[in-house]
């Protein structure tokens, strides 16, 4: 999938507009396909140009960009939302986020922030892309960055030491592999390093990939997935 990220600016400071512009626009992968001054023009163009990503302000002309995103929900459009924006009260920030958007800066900011917002939605992208139509509880937990817990007890049959060196030849692996491989690898068989690494997954320690191509039932192939760090 393209790392090129077309985005929506719905801003009526014109000036605001032009240098958030240049700064989204650093990033060569980075182009700013429209520019909305007014809720009703915002509507517009995002329907006309299908954007990547929407930066849309609060308070305009118009109304109120937390009730044009409302809109923009209640209609079924999933594109990634965030608020810039000098609303800086609680509420609107609940709102904004009950409504779905997924990031929301406060002016004034910086470049570096604007830039990780833009890298999070190039994240949340490539994550989508790569998940199959339908998504398991781990898949989606990662999704919404839950961490899954590692203190509880394991299911009977699964090691913790045995488990330990089976996530940590998952992590050494340079691509995705199959079990027959971890099992050689760690000494075990088949079948046993197959339970272990669904374990993995249903952790969110690791993500299954199937191999398709070849005559038969695709190949399940395993990557590590990495914990995000705790907070």
């Amino acid at each position: 999938m393209s790392s090129r990220v077309r985005v929506l600016l719905v801003e009526d400071d014109l000036r605001v507009a032009r240098v958030n512009r240049d700064l989204l626009e650093r990033d060569p992968d980075v182009h700013v396909v429209g520019s909305a001054a007014t809720c009703a023009q915002g509507d517009a163009l995002a329907q006309a140009l299908q954007p990547d990503l929407i930066l849309l302000d609060v308070h305009l002309p118009d109304g109120s960009g937390l009730g044009l995103l409302r809109h923009w929900r209640s209609a079924g459009r999933t594109t990634d939302v965030a608020l810039i924006t000098a609303a800086d009260d609680e509420a609107s920030v609940r709102l904004a986020l009950a409504h779905g958007a997924f990031d929301y800066l406060i002016k004034p900011f910086t470049g570096q922030r604007l830039a990780e917002l833009v890298a999070r939605h190039r994240a949340r992208r490539l994550n989508s892309a790569a998940s199959a139509p339908r998504v398991d509880q781990a898949s989606l937990d990662r999704l919404l960055g839950v961490t899954p817990t590692t203190s509880g007890v394991l299911p009977r049959g699964i090691d913790p030491h045995t488990l330990d060196r089976v996530a940590q030849a998952l992590a050494d692996a340079a691509q995705a592999v199959s079990a027959e491989e971890i099992g050689d690898r760690v000494g075990l068989s088949r079948v046993t390093a197959w339970r272990y690494l669904e374990h993995l997954v249903r952790a969110g320690q690791a993500q299954l990939d199937h191999q398709y191509g070849q005559a038969g039932r695709p190949a399940k192939l395993y990557r590590h997935c990495p914990l995000p760090p705790e907070a």
